[in-house]
């Protein structure tokens, strides 16, 4: 075989003794995702945001900048829930490039998974336990979910990784709200298919294991825009966009339709101050359409710190090094002024 086995990783159990919840954190993930899942049945009619950085390469600023949400939440509480951003798995078009927390704890380093499943756990807990927030991570690894089962409050599943078919099967048995991309492609039948399968039971191996899941009746759309064959950004967030959305939920009889719209990536045609613009898009898209309205369950805002990006070992404290951001100042503003259009 063209790989060499290097060592055999540590099981969920054994990360989950070393890093246990407390009863305070079950108390707070119990509540928050509650909380969570009454936005997506319709039962709230709370908007989510889902924001923060583009990956979590930093413990120390990702958790400042978690808590400078803390005064923010409180602020818009009646209107908006906040999910803060923990993305420790990075996704790579090429393979090239620094691959998250996961695989790099160290940024400059050399990969190393154990000390990544070690740190991302670790990062998870001191968000929960500090700030009182559940935060949200993307299943890059299906088999690396029970790693954090215990504590996440929201997953998504990538453009890239939608298509494919542990990704849905694994969603299918999450207890919490599971958000499927549109693939790159821009398909909407594709994420439809990928909410069709994730919200049905089914037989799988997993982890091992032969696993019979449940459904999870709280999977979902995220619109991100999408490329076309000649390389060129497109977004998919307009009300021509929405409309055509809530045709195929319909015909598709889903239960709990809801579409969380990403503000960056090809929707912004990665210019991240656009982000505030395309809220205000959607949201008047809302108010002049009741389907619209009713579909619609918050939106995915990628926000650091520091405005823009930086290379590996620029050493800028709470500064992407990966896709760019939009800063504090302009994230602080960008919530209250979305709590004020609601």
């Amino acid at each position: 075989m063209n790989m060499d086995f290097y060592r055999k990783l540590t099981i969920p159990a054994e990360v989950k003794q070393q890093f246990p919840v407390t009863t305070k954190v079950e108390q707070t993930v119990r509540e928050r995702r509650a909380e969570l899942i009454s936005v997506f049945e319709g039962k709230s009619d709370k908007l989510v945001l889902i924001i923060g950085p583009c990956s979590a390469d930093n413990e120390d600023a990702v958790l400042d900048y978690i808590g400078r949400l803390v005064p923010v939440q409180e602020k818009v509480k009646d209107k908006i829930l906040i999910v803060p951003r923990i993305y420790t798995n990075k996704p790579r078009t090429t393979g090239m490039g620094y691959e998250g927390l996961l695989h790099q704890p160290d940024p400059s380093g050399k990969p190393d998974l154990y000390k990544g499943i070690l740190a991302t756990r670790h990062m998870h807990m001191r968000a929960v336990e500090q700030t009182g927030f559940i935060v949200a991570d993307e299943m890059l690894y299906p088999e690396n979910y029970k790693y954090l089962d215990d504590i996440l409050g929201y997953v998504a599943v990538g453009a890239r990784s939608v298509e494919n078919q542990q990704h849905r099967l694994t969603a299918s048995g999450i207890e919490v709200p599971v958000g499927m991309k549109n693939p790159t492609s821009g398909d909407f039948h594709v994420m439809l298919n990928a909410i069709i399968a994730a919200q049905s039971p089914h037989t799988f191996i997993y982890r091992g294991w032969e696993a019979h899941s449940h459904g999870n009746p709280h999977t979902h759309a995220i619109l991100r825009g999408y490329t076309d064959k000649h390389g060129n950004n497109h977004p998919n967030y307009h009300y021509e966009d929405l409309m055509l959305l809530c045709d195929f939920y319909d015909a598709a009889t889903l239960a709990n339709p809801g579409v969380i719209i990403d503000t960056n990536h090809s929707n912004s045609n990665k210019r991240p101050l656009e982000q505030p613009r395309i809220i205000n898009e959607v949201l008047a898209s809302a108010r002049h359409n009741a389907r619209i309205k009713r579909l619609l369950k918050g939106f995915m805002v990628e926000s650091y710190i520091e405005e823009g990006s930086q290379h590996v070992g620029d050493g800028i404290y709470g500064k992407s090094i990966t896709d760019p951001c939009i800063g504090w100042k302009d994230t602080e503003r960008l919530i209250l002024d979305m709590a004020d259009r609601l």
